[in-house]
């Protein structure tokens, strides 16, 4: 496969995934914005995000756990709109596209929703701080799934 160039191709690619390598893709996607969250909840999820055996259970606690880390980090943005705590609501909320259940998932399937999650907790991140050069997060993303397909 060619490098992924754009969101077209890109939901494409991901919409001929099978769930569990959305989930596997999905991982990949948070881990590129984990630095934005400071809660040790997400890491643990992505753990079993990337397990392609998880079983239904540790799915379920993982998705319980992101909700919570959603939860959290959405109280503590305030009305001020602290854009940092803003950025982990959303690197959290990611998580929890990537660990849910099949069939449950919003539009576009879990990779895809992680992928909107993680841009968005790059914009955050980039209103609260003027020297972050990390770049597109898409075209990050578009990167890192066309190296995945691949392999």
């Amino acid at each position: 496969m060619t490098a992924i160039n754009n969101d077209t191709e890109f939901r494409k690619a991901i919409e001929g995934l099978s769930y569990a390598q959305q989930r596997g893709v999905a991982a990949q996607f948070v881990a590129n914005v984990l630095a934005f969250s400071n809660d040790g909840r997400v890491a643990r999820v992505l753990e079993v995000a990337n397990d392609a055996n998880a079983t239904a259970d540790e799915l379920s606690a993982a998705l319980k756990s992101a909700r919570a880390a959603t939860f959290d980090s959405h109280a503590r943005c305030g009305s001020e709109g602290d854009w940092r705590e803003q950025a982990g609501y959303f690197v959290a909320r990611a998580a929890a596209a990537a660990v849910t259940p099949e069939g449950k998932s919003r539009a576009g399937g879990p990779a895809w929703q992680a992928a909107l999650g993680c841009r968005m907790a790059r914009t955050s991140m980039m209103i609260d701080e003027d020297n972050i050069t990390a770049g597109d997060e898409s075209e990050q993303q578009h990167r890192i799934l066309s190296e995945l397909l691949r392999h």
